[in-house]
């Protein structure tokens, strides 16, 4: 076992973490924080998407010795105050979450986006969701969702 101290959801949590966990084990079986999702395990899905120093990264490839001293955003992280981020609330009014599996995914590669990008195009919202699989949808509502948090973000 290794110590590392993890900044998560702007807190510092000291871990002991084996030479292979990765970040998604540690945050779902360590520091409890489930609302990341365990889809594949293999870097394909984008159920495990958490930001990493502002960028969305797939939790299951990371290792999280490697991680000492980045600022990881879960989706539990988000909210403020204890309030839906606008994010959430555009994927709730927009239809957007159907299951509900990969929408914690999603919703955290809309907010490294948008973060970035505050007024993207269609074009450039597929392309930062090209990463995140969903089964449910055709995606067209989750690009609707996207498209309605950016503009209410823009208002603020």
């Amino acid at each position: 076992m290794e110590s590392v101290t993890l900044n998560v959801n702007g807190k510092d949590c000291p871990v002991q973490v084996e030479k292979n966990w990765t970040l998604l084990y540690v945050l779902r079986e360590v520091l409890d924080l489930t609302g990341t999702k365990c889809g594949c395990s293999t870097n394909d899905c984008g159920a495990c998407r958490v930001l990493v120093d502002g960028e969305a990264k797939n939790s299951c490839c990371l290792l999280a010795r490697n991680l000492q001293g980045c600022r990881i955003v879960t989706i539990e992280g988000i909210a403020r105050g204890g309030e839906l981020h606008p994010i959430q609330k555009a994927f709730i009014e927009a239809g957007a979450v159907q299951c509900g599996f990969c929408t914690p995914g999603m919703i955290i590669s809309t907010k490294g986006l948008l973060d970035q990008n505050p007024d993207p195009t269609e074009e450039e919202i597929r392309k930062a969701l090209e990463h995140n699989l969903c089964r449910c949808t055709g995606y067209v509502k989750i690009v609707e969702a996207v498209q309605l948090a950016a503009k209410r973000l823009r208002e603020e």
